[in-house]
């Protein structure tokens, strides 16, 4: 069975801020802005990495933190929860598919489109 998405998350739910590390390395990490900070608003988690020289390796490690956060943790069980708010899809699917919501067309003699009275 295919995985559904339930919510998404892109680059503009986190607050991506990057700085000059500190700590043993000479020049290139006094001058080089390789720390990477990223903070969920929503959750209040925070990830940070400051521990390889590339910025992108920092912000990998650095969301990788912030996913594995307790906050962020209890912030996404409550997304699925109220998402699901108890409910199965199938459920779902057969609330949907009540006759109340849908509208069945035949085609008539005259080849026009009529709406289809329900049976009874």
């Amino acid at each position: 069975m295919p995985r559904e998405r339930i919510y998404c998350l892109t680059k503009e739910n986190f607050v991506l801020q990057t700085y000059k590390g500190s700590g043993a390395g000479g020049q290139h990490r006094n001058k080089r802005e390789t720390g990477v900070r990223i903070t969920h608003p929503d959750s209040g988690a925070k990830g940070e990495s400051c521990e390889h020289k590339s910025q992108l390796q920092n912000r990998k490690a650095a969301f990788r933190r912030l996913v594995e956060h307790p906050k962020f943790k209890i912030w996404h069980t409550i997304q699925v929860y109220e998402y699901n708010q108890g409910r199965t899809i199938q459920h779902e699917i057969d609330e949907m598919m009540q006759s109340k919501f849908l509208k069945i067309e035949i085609k008539d003699k005259k080849g026009k489109w009529v709406e289809d009275e329900p049976s009874t």
